[in-house]
């Protein structure tokens, strides 16, 4: 199996040149697991957590005016492994579901994809956590969690596969995870494996503030862990949360308050218009692709697996801003096709679907 290839580069004048790579590597493993795959290239270990989203079967409307849901496996880490893995990468997925269909359903879903599910654990006394969404009538999104507690918070840091860890080249990581105990102090032991061991950590807070207390203990808990990351992506609501308030496009906001000594690349999502970057030696934006958006959920994951299918083949891209850029050209890519289509893990492509979106402009 291949791995990603470096895709298209953004001029400014507007056309885009076409560059490809393709990458091959050994394959690598252990079936001392269950459910371990053996692991085609960079393996990139994606820790979180994963659950079922129902959403109404009718668009705009409300939930409570709602008559009937669909149920889409969802978990903004879990999107990312199955985002590597549609793309020919190699990703493994850590976290706890409940020891009901639920939780099996969303097991047998990882292993379908392809991502080593070996990380994930079955947990007796909890069940799978179910989040309601929906986008009403006037384009304002409605949340709605289950998990008081969810299987996925009662994840313990001796339960955690640190040997799969240690196989790692990214180690990825979102924010909910952080919320409450035991699975904080699980998330803090896996980073800290993960770091002792040599991989590059990668950061994208998913804000989720249903989920935290209030909006201050949301952007405590995100920062507590800012300065280990050497990949972080953060969008421009995350952004404002971050700096109380201040200007997500000021670039003098960002390098003051966001970008710290140790972190290697900073990226700034901006929905259809594109993404900025920031490393310690250059920055610059490069723009998104116009697509009909259908469902925008699972598009910042789409993106961060886009990146990091290529990240974890060439983990100094930060270094070269012409590699860095065809890198963001494609993650962008991977975010407008999933945009097109409903729910994250159905909509996330593979690596042809978003050559063509690439090759369309």
């Amino acid at each position: 199996m291949t791995g990603c290839c470096f895709p298209v580069t953004f001029h400014r004048s507007g056309s885009r040149r076409v560059s490809f790579r393709l990458v091959r590597s050994s394959s690598s493993g252990s079936s001392k697991h269950r459910g371990r795959e053996s692991h085609k290239g960079p393996l990139v270990v994606c820790f979180g957590e994963m659950m079922i989203n129902l959403v109404p079967t009718v668009a705009r409307v409300s939930l409570a005016d709602a008559t009937a849901y669909k149920k889409f496996p969802s978990g903004a880490t879990a999107n990312v492994a199955v985002g590597i893995c549609r793309l020919g990468g190699s990703a493994a997925f850590i976290g706890k579901v409940g020891n009901d269909e639920f939780g099996h359903l969303l097991s047998d879903i990882l292993k379908q994809n392809g991502v080593d599910n070996s990380g994930l654990l079955f947990d007796d006394h909890a069940r799978t956590a179910l989040g309601f969404y929906a986008l009403k009538s006037n384009g304002e999104p409605e949340f709605m969690f289950y998990r008081n507690p969810s299987s996925d918070v009662l994840l313990r840091p001796d339960e955690i596969d640190m040997d799969l860890i240690k196989k790692a080249t990214i180690f990825h990581y979102g924010s909910v995870s952080l919320i409450k105990e035991p699975c904080r102090s699980a998330h803090l032991a896996a980073m800290n494996a993960a770091k002792v061991s040599g991989c590059f950590l990668s950061y994208a807070p998913n804000l989720a503030l249903p989920l935290w207390p209030s909006k201050e203990a949301a952007r405590q808990g995100i920062m507590s862990v800012w300065n280990y990351a050497d990949i972080i992506k953060v969008s421009v609501d995350e952004i404002r949360l971050l700096t109380e308030g201040d200007d997500p496009y000021d670039d003098t906001v960002i390098m003051k308050k966001l970008h710290h000594y140790n972190l290697k690349l900073l990226i700034v999502t901006e929905g259809a218009r594109g993404c900025r970057y920031y490393t310690k030696d250059f920055k610059g934006w490069v723009a998104g692709f116009e697509v009909e958006a259908i469902d925008t959920t699972g598009a910042a994951d789409s993106f961060v697996g886009g990146l990091l299918s290529i990240v974890a083949a060439h983990n100094h891209i930060y270094k070269d801003e012409k590699r860095l850029r065809e890198a963001l050209d494609f993650a962008n890519a991977c975010a407008a096709f999933t945009v097109t289509g409903r729910g994250a893990i159905p909509s996330l492509p593979t690596k042809d679907a978003v050559l063509r979106i690439m090759f369309s402009y």
